[in-house]
Parts: structure tokens; sequence; C-alpha cells
């Protein structure tokens, strides 16, 4: 009999049982996440009360702050455990934790990321300097967040005279992933996907440890239609497929071949920015630049960094970076973070945070201390009143 791995969403959300080990994938602003699985396994959990108990694990932000992505998980019983890189985004998911519901983990993304392909190589964890001396150090909160926390995820351990935390290897059950097109086989291309981020690592995480790995697409091809160079996921780790034909890129855009690196578009125009704290403080950290720097943008304020640069026509001076694995372009902002048009190259999480971790950027911002070690210099003009003042009296 042919192989055939399209199934409907109700029969692929069946897959999971109670008290299993989630991975989910996104990026903030609907980027790259499954969001008719998310839907489905609510509509499942509300119907039937199953699945119940699980343990969700993510690196960057889900949902919409509002009622999709981890809000779409937010229901008491649904899940008994989160381990997440990043909360902002599901104020629901926020809630059950203040009020002791779940237990309330946050990793760094970039180590949820790398997680996710040591526990598919087999490997007893995650070896890394990255949290040392921070909230995630078992020596201070080992990354818990709230009194129902209770077990220790972390330890402190001494290789070659190097004190390192080992983020422990756990079995991965069940990957909710999302791609672009997919073939009966399961073979998986990512062609018009935003970012590739932890894709590939969290299926091969659910994968090896003897778990399933279920993915959303927009469309189905032939097999055989695939260039092999096209197929992010191999058909060999799936097991599911759900084809969403409404699927978008995010929850803002439906479809812009520029942010999927298919093709390159002309700039967008720029807008005069009224002259506010937020710019004050963009200003001021855009001086801290040099030439042909490798930079990397977090959420939040330093993203008006990178729209200074493409305001000022400087997009060619530095090598700008994203945790998501993107290089180069025009970075966007707000809800659509993540997201870039016309990028010079996109590759894995995992290994974009190699090459955070290993030392190769040259300056870094606030919002990316938590996730990376400090490399060059560091933006951090929220916490820098005397700066602040020092370039309002010379901009005034």
């Amino acid at each position: 009999m042919a192989i055939d791995k399209f199934v409907t969403a109700e029969a692929a959300v069946a897959l999971i049982a109670d008290g299993d080990t989630v991975a989910l994938i996104g990026g903030g602003g609907g980027l790259c996440e499954a969001t008719c699985l998310h839907e489905a396994i609510e509509r499942r959990f509300l119907e039937t009360s199953h699945p119940r108990g699980l343990t969700v694990i993510h690196s960057l932000g889900i949902g919409d702050r509002k009622s999709r992505g981890m809000n779409r998980f937010a229901h008491e019983g649904m899940v008994k455990r989160v381990i997440g890189g990043h909360w902002v985004w599901s104020p629901r998911m926020q809630q059950l934790a203040r009020d002791e519901k779940i237990e309330a983990y946050v990793f760094p993304g970039g180590v949820a990321m790398q997680l996710f392909r040591e526990i598919g190589a087999g490997r007893p964890g995650l070896f890394t300097h990255v949290g040392l001396g921070t909230f995630v150090d078992p020596r201070v909160e080992g990354g818990r967040m709230n009194k129902a926390a209770k077990d220790d995820l972390i330890e402190v351990v001494t290789i070659d005279g190097r004190e390192l935390l080992r983020y422990r290897s756990f079995p991965v059950n069940v990957a909710v992933v999302r791609g672009s097109f997919a073939d009966a086989h399961g073979n998986i291309s990512l062609d018009q996907e935003p970012a590739n981020v932890d894709i590939y690592a969290a299926a091969l995480a659910a994968h090896n440890s003897g778990g399933k790995v279920i993915v959303q697409v927009r469309t189905a091809v032939e097999v055989g239609a695939l260039p092999a160079r096209s197929v992010r996921v191999p058909g060999a780790i799936v097991d599911a497929v759900v084809v969403d034909p409404m699927q978008s890129m995010g929850y803002d855009v439906v479809y812009d071949p520029t942010m999927s690196g298919e093709i390159k578009g002309p700039p967008r125009p720029t807008e005069l920015q009224p002259f506010t704290v937020r710019q004050l403080i963009a200003r001021r950290a855009a001086e801290e630049l040099r030439e042909g720097a490798v930079l990397n943008y977090g959420f939040g304020i330093p993203d008006g960094v990178a729209r200074l640069i493409a305001e000022r026509g400087h997009l060619d001076r530095y090598y700008q970076t994203i945790e998501h694995g993107t290089y180069g372009g025009e970075l966007l902002e707000g809800t659509l973070f993540g997201y870039a048009r016309n990028a010079t190259a996109m590759i894995d999480g995992p290994s974009q945070f190699d090459f955070y971790s290993g030392g190769g950027l040259d300056i870094v911002d606030w919002a990316a201390i938590g996730a990376i070690p400090l490399a060059g210099v560091v933006i951090a003009m929220l916490t820098a009143r005397v700066t602040v003042l020092a370039a309002l009296r010379r901009m005034l």
C-alpha cells in the first residue's frame, strides 16, 4: 500500500495523549504557527477534556496576547507544565502561572531550540555557559516562575575546570510544527515560510524520542514534485500532515514572497516618525554601531534601531541578525518582529544560536542578553539614564 500521511486535523490531534510532552513552534504574530492544529487541539479538549496534563515547551513567543497561540492551551487541566522562552504573547497562560494552576518555567529561547536538537541526537542535555549567574542558574531560581514549579531541570557541572549549565534532556512525545508544502510521503518544504526557526529540531526531538511529528501545511503536492533542497523536514520523521488552505504567513500577513526570501522587492517607503523617547533611545543606540559589525536585535525597543537603519538607507553597512535564523533585509517591528523583507539568508534557529553563543556577534541588544553571552558592545539604553540625558542635551 502506498504511503499517505495526509489526515484531517481531528485525526492528527487525536495522536496526542494525556500527559504527553508537546513541542510547539512559533515566533510571535503568527510566524510559523500551526494555527489550524492549535485550534483543533483546543476544540478537542473543550469537547472531551482530552488531552490533559500536557507539558508544553516552546522557544519563542506564540500568540496574539488574546486568544490564539499558547492562549489556546491555557485551560485548567489541559496543561500541567509550560517551559517557555517567551511568555508575553499569552496572558491567559501567564494567569494560570500566577494562580499556581500550572508549573511555569522559563528557558532562554536559544537554549530551548538547542535542547530540542540535543534530545533528537540522544545526548544527555545541553551543556552551555548561557544562563550562568542569571535566574535560570539553579543556585538562583533554576528557571522557575512560580511555587508550583518544583523540579530541577537544570544543574551546574564543571568540565575542564569550567562551570557550565546542563539543561537536562527529556522525551518529547509530540511535535506540532508547520511548513508550506508537503507530499503524501510527508516530505515538508518551508519555502513560503518567513523563517525556519526550530521546526526541524523539534521534529527530530519528537521522532527520536519515539513520539509523533504532526505538520500543518498550506499546499499538498505530488510525490516527487518537491526539489530535494527544498525539503527541510524529511518524510522519514513525519507521522501526519494536515492541509490548511487558509494558512497565512502570520496574523496580519496572508502571503508576501519578499518575507519568505522567494523574491526581492523594492524597499518600502519610509515615513517620518514622531520624536519620542523610543526614537531617542534608538538614535543613541545607533551611535554605538560600527561599519561591518554583526548585530543582533531583540524584541521591543531594539527594533527601533533596525527601523532607523532602514530609514537612513544604511542596511548595507551592517550584518543584521535576529534569533529566528534571519540575516539582513528590512526587519519589521512590533507584532511583526521576526519577519524581514528581502533577507539575505535564512538558516535554522539552533544554528543561529550556535553562532551567537560561540561569540560571533559584535553588538548585542539588551533584549538578547538572557539568551546569549555578551559580545562586544551591549546596547542597554533603557537602563543607562546618564547616557540618555547626555543624548537629550545634544539633540534638544
